[in-house]
């Protein structure tokens, strides 16, 4: 993966990345670093469900910071994508989008660099903590009742549940509850997935995963 990576980014910017790079921090040391920042705060918090962090920043001396400059734009995207794939391919989950952001930090040296991460969730809702026997949805450790019938999802505010995530439409779909409870997508961009099968409808039952974007969320059903 590291090599794919390396191999994207020479191709982009046709081996200026080597050329800058030669004695100073290289992009793919960054991106290792991520990927053990990955594993090192991995958390168990349910069978076969493994939380690690979506936001990551990159500390960088002043000098290699102001040689990534030209490409940072480009870089983060790379980044991004890196993470990303590690996380599936890891079966990780996220509690909201990926981001990682490179700083500029004026107490480190040249080559050297720091990594700081932290699990966030990119889902809001203004319904209360579910009561005993309540069905909801679980992001993370933060648990949201669902309180309609319809519970609309998505990252616009008509949606009952927010989900900060550029790949989640505004009104992305819908949960219904009944017997069975389903979950329905409503003409999304990126579409839905139910435990890890791309859906456009699906029964939920409890420990059900629903993905919409790179935003996970786990019903129950109370």
């Amino acid at each position: 993966m590291l090599d794919r990576f390396e191999d994207r980014l020479d191709r982009m910017v046709n081996g200026a990345f080597a050329r800058a790079f030669k004695a100073e921090v290289q992009p793919v040391e960054i991106a290792a670093a991520l990927q053990r920042e990955m594993d090192d705060r991995a958390a168990v918090v349910a069978r076969g469900r493994t939380v690690v962090p979506n936001l990551f920043i990159a500390d960088l001396s002043p000098t290699d910071d102001e040689r990534l400059s030209v490409y940072r734009d480009t870089l983060e995207r790379e980044l991004i994508t890196l993470v990303t794939d590690y996380a599936e391919q890891q079966s990780y989950t996220v509690l909201g989008p990926i981001q990682v952001d490179l700083a500029r930090d004026d107490s480190l040296e040249t080559g050297i660099f720091r990594i700081h991460s932290e699990a966030r969730s990119g889902v809001t809702a203004d319904s209360p903590a579910p009561l005993p026997g309540q069905p909801s949805l679980t992001a993370g450790l933060v648990h949201h009742a669902l309180v309609h019938p319809v519970t609309r999802l998505g990252r616009g505010n008509e949606a009952d549940i927010r989900v900060d995530d550029p790949g989640v439409s505004r009104v992305h779909c819908e949960v219904v509850l009944g017997a069975p409870t389903v979950v329905r997508d409503l003409g999304s961009t990126n579409g839905l997935s139910v435990d890890g099968t791309r859906v456009t409808q699906a029964s939920l039952v409890d420990g059900s995963s629903i993905t919409i974007g790179q935003t996970t969320l786990i019903y129950r059903s109370g």
